[in-house]
């Protein structure tokens, strides 16, 4: 899943001491207790640049509390991704609430955010698995077309694509199975004229551009969202969800870690705001700069690294 969407973060420098004296006392030798030694973070991230940022965002901030990090890089869709932290070959992978609940879970969604990220963390304490705490951001799926393509049918909401007798409309390939996206077109709003175009390295933007879509999935912190060149039709019927992200985890890292980990992990994701996730989004995927060296950044500026 491509997920699928500039300002500046408030630059703040705090100081942080790590050092803590610990006295035992006693009359008879002590035997002094050997530090627990931190467990190893296998870090994953799906295929699509907000992914990327936020693997390393996890990864430097448990990094620069000592922990040991180790990157298993792009693991393509968010089903791929889950067969990885599932089986152990990760221990840490961001995701989308509404992601598990629908496409992983194969649930109904709650009504609310925090009803969906309930849904979520519930199903993944079935497994090994659970959740810690949600981003203040949320990135949902939208049915992007061209300003111009828009204003040409009078195109406000998804449902008005039934006002287009045939349309393209493009996705990576995992969109035809999932009702986040193409089943959710066909089924839900019954636009079953839709020919489906897959997507490969080639942007949904560049290919609406070009004319070789006519819509596509696009993402609502794609920083192309705010240029005003593109139109994300209205979702009234609902079939992208709520879309927070949360870190999953495996349990055994997170009893291993203790309040160390999760607190570190929490304190990341309390500071990913929409603002800071579009600008993040558009210095890698414009900007051309690294996700590593873009998350280095922020930690650096919200006094986590």
């Amino acid at each position: 899943m491509i997920r699928k969407h500039t300002r500046r973060a408030a630059k703040a420098a705090f100081a942080i001491s790590l050092g803590v004296a610990i006295v035992l006392g006693g009359t008879a030798a002590v035997a002094s207790a050997t530090p627990q030694a931190k467990p190893t973070v296998f870090v994953g991230n799906k295929n699509f640049t907000e992914e990327f940022i936020l693997g390393q965002l996890y990864g430097q901030a448990l990094a620069a509390k000592g922990f040991t990090v180790k990157y298993a890089g792009s693991l393509g869709s968010s089903e791929l991704a889950d067969t990885a932290i599932k089986s152990g070959k990760i221990n840490l992978l961001p995701e989308y609430t509404g992601v598990v609940v629908q496409d992983i879970a194969k649930e109904t969604p709650g009504k609310t955010a925090s009803a969906v990220y309930a849904q979520a963390k519930k199903f993944e304490q079935t497994r090994g698995l659970t959740m810690l705490k949600a981003t203040p951001f949320y990135d949902t799926d939208t049915v992007t077309v061209l300003k111009s393509t828009a204003q040409k049918y009078g195109l406000k909401t998804i449902g008005d694509l039934k006002k287009v007798k045939s349309f393209t409309y493009a996705g990576f390939p995992e969109c035809q199975t999932r009702m986040t996206c193409l089943l959710g077109l066909k089924r839900t709003y019954g636009l079953t004229q839709t020919k489906f175009v897959p997507l490969s390295t080639i942007s949904v933007y560049t290919l609406l551009d070009d004319g070789k879509a006519t819509g596509g999935d696009g993402f609502s912190t794609d920083p192309q969202q705010a240029t005003g060149k593109y139109v994300a039709l209205t979702d009234t019927k609902h079939i992208f969800g709520f879309q927070n992200v949360a870190p999953i985890v495996s349990q055994k890292l997170l009893a291993a870690g203790g309040s160390a980990f999760s607190s570190t992990v929490n304190a990341v994701s309390s500071k990913l705001t929409l603002a800071a996730m579009q600008a993040m989004n558009k210095a890698v995927g414009i900007d051309k700069k690294t996700p590593a060296a873009v998350a280095s950044a922020f930690l650096k500026a919200n006094g986590l690294k």
